[in-house]
Parts: structure tokens; sequence; C-alpha cells
């Protein structure tokens, strides 16, 4: 519609220029029809203005009908845009609604298999510490038997017919003698083991009870510490714990060494790895520093050592003795477990978790003081 009226604007402005010549208004001296003229050419100028204003309301109404149209198809698409920008606000949320929850049940999952595997070697700890307890015991009897049996073979090696052994016949006696007696007769040291044994066996022996006491500014400090746990050494539980404990115990001969053992305990970057009989050290600095099978790189006292420690990913191995290592292993076992309280790992009560603590720091003193597993 708005190029039919273009076209006709076009064809109307291009007939402007006949009408602009203008005929003299005087007439001539031989015409009386000229004043007719000039009439019908005022009416044609009329009209053509006429037509021009038809023309341009034509195009006004037509550019206003193309922005209604426009302004409406804008208005649809907005509307649509914001419609799936709500649906795309709603799946976002149920999507971080989902990762939320399997986040929480991840965590919760691997809280409850650390408190299971924690649970497990205490167990199995306990287990171990009984079998081997029997064990001895079961060693102990068999060396009393031994000795018993040892005992009554002497007292029939000496018995013979000609010269019998009057323990062993209590009818050969005299009667004031014989009437102290009831029964088969033993010598003194047979009957005093045979007593002790049964002693042994009747009395049980008493398992002893360990008592336990909260100490009020351990666990104070604990118990700030828990509020927000950190691995920062200025806090007053951790700086006790490192002076009492992890210094000392990770306190050795070679002190530049230990100062780097103590920094990889610290950063999580220390390795301990057995030995094979088959393996050649690998050296990188002078095998004094390094040790080997027969010397504690840590000690430097000639031990066998079955195994050896690197230090991040610097490739030195480095021989320890197994008292060595139970020092080390201990540290590492309590700074393992804090981390996992920091992380939010350990879901038990404060007390269960304070005394898990001195636990470890108990370890970590008799590893100090040289008592460690047999199995070291």
């Amino acid at each position: 519609m708005s190029l039919f009226s273009q076209a006709g604007f076009e064809e109307d402005s291009q007939k402007q220029p006949a009408v602009g010549h203008w005929k003299p208004l005087m007439p001539s001296k031989g015409s009386k029809e000229e004043p007719e003229t000039g009439c019908q050419d005022a009416g044609g100028v009329d009209e053509t203005q006429s037509t021009e204003q038809l023309n341009v309301s034509r195009l006004r109404s037509s550019s206003v009908e193309i922005r209604e149209k426009g302004s409406e198809f804008l208005k649809e698409e907005l509307h649509k845009a914001q419609k799936e920008l709500k649906l795309k606000d709603k799946e976002c949320e149920r999507l971080s609604k989902v990762r939320e929850q399997l986040e929480q049940e991840l965590e919760e999952l691997t809280a409850s298999l650390f408190e299971e595997a924690h649970k497990m070697v205490r167990e199995a700890n306990t287990k171990q510490a009984a079998s081997e307890k029997q064990l001895r015991e079961a060693r102990g009897k068999i060396d009393m038997l031994q000795a018993e049996v040892t005992a009554l073979k002497t007292l029939v090696i000496t018995s013979t017919p000609s010269s019998p052994n009057r323990e062993l016949h209590p009818q050969l006696q005299s009667p004031s003698k014989a009437g102290f007696r009831k029964g088969h007769g033993r010598n003194k040291s047979t009957s005093s083991a045979m007593v002790s044994a049964a002693n042994q066996n009747v009395t049980p022996e008493p398992v002893s009870h360990e008592c336990k006491e909260v100490d009020s500014i351990l666990f104070a400090e604990f118990q700030a510490w828990k509020e927000s746990p950190t691995l920062d050494k200025s806090c007053s539980f951790l700086d006790r714990i490192y002076r009492e404990d992890v210094g000392p115990c990770l306190d050795f001969t070679k002190q530049e060494l230990s100062e780097l053992v103590r920094v990889a305990v610290e950063e999580n970057t220390l390795t301990i790895e057995p030995v094979a009989s088959q393996t050649l050290p690998v050296v990188k600095v002078s095998a004094e520093e390094c040790g080997g099978p027969k010397k504690c790189a840590l000690s430097g006292l000639p031990r066998t050592c079955k195994h050896r420690i690197m230090l991040g990913d610097s490739g030195n191995y480095y021989y320890i003795s197994p008292s060595c290592r139970a020092r080390i292993t201990a540290v590492c076992n309590f700074f393992t477990y804090i981390r996992y309280i920091q992380q939010g790992l350990v879901r038990q009560d404060v007390e269960l978790m304070y005394w898990e603590v001195m636990r470890l720091r108990r370890e970590m003193s008799l590893a100090k003081l040289g008592f460690y597993p047999s199995e070291m």
C-alpha cells in the first residue's frame, strides 16, 4: 500500500514542472479566451496540492501502522524470551538442588566410611593385642610343662632296682615319714612346678581397666580449635601439641634431615615404603646422608632398615630404622586425624574426638620413648 502511494506521489511530483509555466496575465490583442485558461490552471494547482496532501497522509498512516505492528511483534518476542528465561531459571534451580543433595550424600558416605574404617582398625589392633597376650601365656605354660617333664624324666632315670628312688616309691620310706604323705610323691622341684601351674590355671590374671579423666585445660583448647579447625600452629591447641609431642617425636640426631621430614609431614608429601631385598637404593645424594639397609639416615646408628622415606618429589630415598618409622608414623596418624576433622569427615561427639586425639598423642609419646610394635 505504501509503495503505490509513493509511486503516485512521485508521478504528481513529476507533473509539477508543467504546472509551473504560467502564461502572462495581460491578454494579447487578438485573444479573448486567455482569462478562462488562467482559471483552469489555478484549478489544476489546487487539485495537485490536495493529491499531495492525500499521499502524505497515506504515508503517515502506513508508517504508523508499520510501527504498531513492529511494536506488537517485539512485545510478543520479548514475552516468549521471558518465558524461556523463567523455564531455564527453574531448571537451574532444580539442577543446583540435585547437586547439593548429591554432595551432601557423598560427604555423609565418606564420613561413614572413614568412621567404619577407623573402627575396624581399632578392633583389629585390640584383637591383635589379645592374640599376642594369649600367645605369650601359652608359651609360658608350654615352658612350665616342659620343665616338669624334664624333672620327671630325671627322677625315673635315677631310680633303679638296686637303689630305688624313695620319692617315686613312698612305701619304701619309714612309717614315720610315710605317715605324712598320701598318694604318689614327687620331688620338691616338680611339685612346686605343678603347684605353680595349678595356681595359674585356677587364678585368672586380673584384667587392667584403664581410668580416664578429662583435663579441663586441654579439653577447652580442643573445643576452641574445633569451632574453627585450622592447621595453623599459632592456635593454643596445636602449639601445645607441637611443643610437647610433634617436636620431640621428630627430633632426630640428623637435625637438617629432621627439619625436612617435619615439613614434609606437615605438607602431607612424605612417602614411606618397605625396602625389598632385591631393590637397590636410588642415591642422588651422598650415601652417608641417605643411610642404607644397615644404617639409619635419621639416627646415624647401625640398624636394620626395613623401610625408606621420600620427601616430596625429590627422588631421594632415606633408609630409616623401625624406631624412627614408628615415630614418623605416629605423627602422620595424628595429622591425618586432625585433617579429617578440619574437612568435616569426622562426625562424632566432641569428647570422643578429644579422647582419640589424646590416644594419638600417647602413641607419639611412646614412640619418642622408644616403644613400638614388633612388626615395625
